[in-house]
């Protein structure tokens, strides 16, 4: 059951209108279908879109943001806040409570989160579906990045498939549902 998803996105708006209304779009969808929202806790850009469309639709919201950005950022009531310390605690309070993980556009955090969940999932730490959410083919040069790596031979063709790549929401949360990852040893040698 895909009850909680972590989202990765930018505390930024980008430049293009686009992306706050997509973004919009998947907070009434969590607030209308019972999904909880697990965020990095900020109230600005995509982040603070997300979390105000959710809870206005009727959704609940956990944030979890580190004592040092908490200090110097504006706040909305959340269904939930947890102060942490440090990134690494943020983080993996976000990964532990979350079912899934999407990731919409955003900037280089949002980039090292999803890199860091696609790495945990390739190794074993967990096997929760990875999505991204590929809104006006913002993510189109990392796959690309990534296609490269299986070719170069450092990443497993496998392991690649296990990511979910859409631009279509629906069709990324029908995959989150029906999600059956393919199971290999990232260390096995080939044949």
């Amino acid at each position: 059951m895909i009850n909680k998803i972590c989202v990765f996105c930018g505390s930024s708006f980008g430049s293009n209108e686009l992306y706050k209304h997509e973004v919009e779009k998947i907070g009434r969808l969590f607030g209308e279908n019972g999904i909880e929202l697990i965020y990095g806790g900020g109230n600005s850009g995509l982040m603070g879109a997300l979390s105000k469309t959710t809870l206005e639709s009727g959704g609940k919201v956990t944030g979890i943001i580190p004592k040092k950005i908490h200090e110097q950022v504006d706040h909305i009531d959340l269904t939930e806040l947890h102060i942490v310390e440090t990134m690494h605690e943020r983080k993996n309070m976000m990964y532990n409570l979350a079912d899934a993980f999407i990731a919409l556009p955003g900037g280089i955090g949002t980039l090292e989160e999803l890199a860091e969940i696609f790495t945990w999932q390739q190794i074993g730490y967990h096997q929760k579906p990875v999505a991204v959410w590929n809104i006006n083919q913002f993510y189109n040069p990392f796959r690309d990045l990534l296609l490269h790596m299986v070719r170069e031979g450092f990443m497993k063709k496998e392991f690649l498939e296990n990511l979910i790549v859409d631009d279509n929401l629906e069709e990324i949360m029908m995959q989150l549902k029906t999600y059956n990852p393919s199971q290999h040893n990232k260390w096995e040698k080939p044949n």
